[in-house]
């Protein structure tokens, strides 16, 4: 997985603003059945752990009391995917050497899909992304997890997932060129994300959009005022897979800008 950064930029108890970001509909691969029991490999689900904080402090990510990231996790970028326990897991992080937690998170009453065990978790063969963020109002510390879907995108295209997690920001309007590309996105929340109704579904709490490749320069809007709050210049390639997101303070420093993640395909 490649990060870059460009510069100058859940936690249902923790966050406050989202909670119903970890709903799960019923989606889950059986193939797995098809092997001989002998013959399985051992079941895991695999996360890739993002340090969004405006904190410039590596972050090292738990499951229950085993420290999974080998090395600490750097301000605005991700670890690579890896093997996780699955189902009901809690999910920490520390920061730096200390050893307290700074924000601890169940994920996960069920090992598939459902639309009522709320929140739902990590699932085995899944990929995932845990970010590690604050809250809206830049007081505590805050966790939220995405479903990856990182199947390839269709010929000469690549996959967009834009997050807003700039504290403090408000909600953006994402615009390229004149035209708006993402609409009304809530703090801690993914671009067209649905997380109730009939469009609920893993893939919806943070979903990719399908988009031409080539260079995005996008600025972003205060969706109350109009206002600009920043701007960038992405160049994404075909047949690639990224999720971008906003990070650091408005008005303060670190500065607000955007950062990418590029995900494999799967």
């Amino acid at each position: 997985m490649k990060i870059f950064v460009q510069l100058p930029f859940s936690a249902l108890r923790l966050l406050g603003i989202i909670p119903a970001l970890f709903l799960i509909s019923g989606c889950e691969d059986t193939g797995y059945l098809d092997v001989d029991a002998a013959d399985r490999p051992p079941l895991s689900a695999n996360i890739s752990f993002a340090n969004a904080r405006p904190i410039d402090a590596g972050l090292y990510f738990w499951t229950f009391t085993d420290k999974v990231t080998p090395a600490p996790v750097a301000i605005n970028k991700a670890s690579e995917y890896l093997p996780t326990v699955f189902g009901n897991v809690q999910i920490n992080f520390t920061e730096g050497t200390n050893t307290s937690y700074k924000a601890s998170y169940q994920f996960g009453n069920s090992a598939t899909f459902t639309a009522t065990g709320r929140p739902n978790g990590p699932i085995a063969t899944f990929y995932h992304t845990v970010v590690a963020a604050r809250t809206a109002n830049n007081k505590a510390d805050s966790l939220i997890l995405f479903y990856d879907d990182l199947k390839a995108p269709a010929s000469g295209k690549a996959k967009l997932r834009f997050i807003n997690l700039s504290p403090g920001a408000g909600a953006l309007n994402v615009v390229q060129n004149g035209k708006t590309l993402f609409n009304q996105v809530a703090y801690g929340r993914a671009a067209n994300s649905a997380l109730t109704g009939e469009a609920l579904s893993a893939w919806s709490l943070g979903p990719f959009e399908t988009v031409d490749a080539g260079t995005f320069n996008l600025d972003y809007l205060d969706a109350a005022t109009a206002a600009k709050i920043g701007s960038a210049s992405l160049q994404l390639d075909a047949g690639k897979i990224y999720t971008v997101f906003t990070r650091g303070l408005p008005n303060a420093a670190p500065a607000f800008g955007t950062s990418v993640i590029e995900h494999p395909v799967k």
